[in-house]
């Protein structure tokens, strides 16, 4: 009988130890990290949300401050002078500096000198004219006919203007102002130079006022005499207003178009991260 060697079963054992990484590999940095993909897409993703957001903030900003421009103004549409003024009481705000047109005649002897007037800048004179309007019952208002800056044409305007007998049938277009307070000479001024277009002072000059009505304001030309520079008559300027809760709700919009990117920001920095506290892991475990 032939014994044979009993033969050694070889049993292959297997490490569940985990490969320790490859050190030729480069880590990767939060960069790299960043330049991946699925990183890229959310970026762009999240700057599509946040412009939305920028959008939506530059809107309530525009929202928040409200402004009407000149061409669309009530105010510059001319309209006839009873259409938006009553005579024996103030002005309403509302009219002041709309453009009317007054039908009626200039009363001759009635031109005056104002002085202290200031037109681009420049000192100088006004004259100034009374208008009766074409209205039942005529009612009286001051009429700037034009400016100069010397005293001495000025007068001489004036003279020439009062020599006519007879009344100029006249329609002046013009912007309405509201009627000046007078203002008292200095003691060593002339006492009877008018300074302000004051019609409080004015129906004391004028002749036959009687019981006649009057308006509290004047009216600026738009074309002037011979010899005289047209008055500048700029739009009255609007106020612009500012809606504090359109600009809350704008703040909020561009903070939250921040808040987009943030938070993208944030979500790779948590991947990468995770990522390196993994392999932290591995390499530790190699090593044991």
């Amino acid at each position: 009988m032939t014994h044979h060697p009993k033969r050694r079963s070889e049993t292959t054992i297997t490490s569940n130890t985990p490969a320790p990484a490859d050190p030729a590999e480069p880590r990767k940095t939060l960069f790299r990290t960043m330049l991946e993909p699925r990183w890229i897409a959310m970026l762009l993703l999240a700057l599509l949300v946040s412009g939305a957001f920028a959008w939506l903030g530059q809107w309530q900003l525009e929202r928040a401050v409200t402004s009407t421009e000149t061409v669309d103004q009530p105010t510059e549409r001319v309209r006839p002078i009873a259409d938006v003024a009553e005579t024996g009481g103030p002005l309403r705000d509302s009219v002041v500096g709309q453009l009317v047109e007054v039908n009626g005649v200039l009363v001759p002897g009635d031109y005056l000198v104002v002085s202290d007037r200031v037109n681009l800048g420049e000192t100088g004179y006004w004259v100034t004219g009374h208008l009766l309007t074409d209205s039942e019952p005529q009612a009286s208002i001051a009429v700037a006919l034009g400016w100069t800056p010397d005293g001495d044409v000025a007068d001489e305007t004036v003279a020439a203007l009062n020599s006519d007998a007879e009344a100029s049938v006249v329609t002046v277009t013009g912007r309405l102002n509201a009627s000046q307070a007078p203002e008292l000479p200095e003691d060593d001024a002339d006492p009877f130079e008018l300074t302000t277009m004051s019609m409080a002072a004015f129906v004391n000059i004028w002749s036959d006022m009687g019981d006649r009505p009057v308006y509290n304001g004047y009216v600026v030309a738009d074309e002037a005499p011979e010899g005289l520079t047209v008055i500048d008559a700029p739009p009255v300027e609007e106020g612009v207003t500012l809606n504090w809760l359109n600009i809350f709700y704008a703040a909020e919009w561009i903070v939250f178009a921040g808040f987009a990117v943030f938070v993208w920001y944030h979500l790779v920095k948590d991947a990468w991260t995770r990522r390196e506290e993994e392999a932290e892991l591995e390499r530790s475990e190699s090593g044991t």
